[in-house]
């Protein structure tokens, strides 16, 4: 359950942190281990099973694709990562030139280019963010569970009390991220799709967004509150080095583009009852239903021809990940290694 907390915090809070110019040369380096590999050599027969499901899953082995309709001019659909490490800024040489001829640039929610008019819009739906009606977060903790979640705070320079009325995918915005890519986007290092998003206005090409911002958080505070907090507490009770190890995984799964690894590695890290079943709200109404608002979205944009898009690559593998979908709306979709 910590790594979807982990990775809903990847999948939408970088845009929370205050973004500031900064020296590359000044931004911390993260560091971590995968945890697949230890798990491949702890447990064969559990990862071999893993491994297969992964290899089952339609369109998990590649974060680059072609995407042609007709006799229209060409356009790409990249996968991305949300965070800020240089491994993943760099991007594969093929997009990095596909990118260059565009005309017009797709990303989830072009508010990421505006952080003062995205933490606007955000304030003026306070109910997303805090609770109401005198509730707070204590009322849904044990006294077990309080004490993990105030002693995981302080350790990131927080106090309980302080932000108790905050909703938790908020709260999660605090605990799930490693400190070095909190301090990175803290310093003004951009991710990947605001960094496509920035240049794409600044190059005088057109860019669309898929989603706001609203939308975005109205999904999230969608899930239900015990198993949100019951993944908070079980995050901070990760802790530091744990974060790292989850974060290193994803990375390097993206980076090599087995992105159909990502999810069969969540659902075997879910446990059994009520973790399976948020686990099984979280694919449905965080991927696939965005999956189905982004491709309809699209599809308008695509169709002209000459775009690249770009959205987190949990959202293109998968019977009813962004590649299929766009085939079955009549794109033929070819996966760029």
């Amino acid at each position: 359950m910590a790594a979807i907390h982990a990775l809903i915090a990847l999948s939408f809070l970088v845009m929370l942190a205050g973004l500031s110019p900064a020296r590359a040369e000044d931004l911390p380096t993260c560091t971590g281990n995968n945890l697949l590999t230890k798990y491949e050599q702890e447990d064969p027969a559990g990862y071999a099973k893993l491994r297969a499901e992964a290899d089952a899953t339609p369109n998990g082995k590649a974060i680059f694709w072609k995407v042609e309709k007709e006799s229209k001019p060409a356009s790409w659909l990249l996968g991305t990562m949300h965070v800020t490490d240089p491994r993943v800024l760099a991007m594969p040489e093929a997009a990095r030139i596909a990118y260059d001829k565009a005309a017009t640039v797709i990303v989830e929610s072009d508010e990421i280019t505006d952080e003062k008019k995205a933490g606007a819009a955000m304030m003026a739906r306070p109910d997303l963010i805090m609770f109401a009606d005198g509730k707070s977060i204590t009322d849904f903790l044990t006294p077990e569970d309080k004490e993990k979640l105030e002693k995981g705070l302080k350790g990131r320079g927080l106090s309980l009390a302080a932000v108790a009325r905050m909703k938790p995918w908020m709260l999660m915005s605090f605990v799930a991220l490693p400190a070095c890519e909190v301090a990175r986007k803290t310093a003004g290092a951009a991710f990947l799709d605001q960094q496509l998003a920035k240049n794409a206005l600044a190059e005088g090409k057109v860019l669309k967004g898929l989603e706001t911002l609203i939308e975005q958080i109205s999904a999230l505070d969608s899930l239900a509150v015990e198993p949100q907090i019951k993944g908070l507490v079980q995050t901070v009770d990760l802790g530091v080095d744990g974060l790292k190890d989850v974060i290193e995984t994803m990375s390097q799964l993206y980076l090599s583009g087995d992105t159909g690894m990502i999810m069969p590695m969540m659902r075997a890290a879910a446990p059994p009852g009520e973790g399976a079943d948020a686990y099984a709200e979280f694919e449905q109404r965080i991927i696939v239903d965005r999956n189905h608002t982004m491709a309809d979205r699209a599809t308008p944009i695509l169709d002209g021809g000459n775009v690249f898009m770009a959205v987190g690559a949990l959202h293109l593998a998968g019977p009813e990940g962004v590649v299929e979908l766009l085939r079955k709306k009549g794109f033929t979709v070819t996966a760029v290694n």
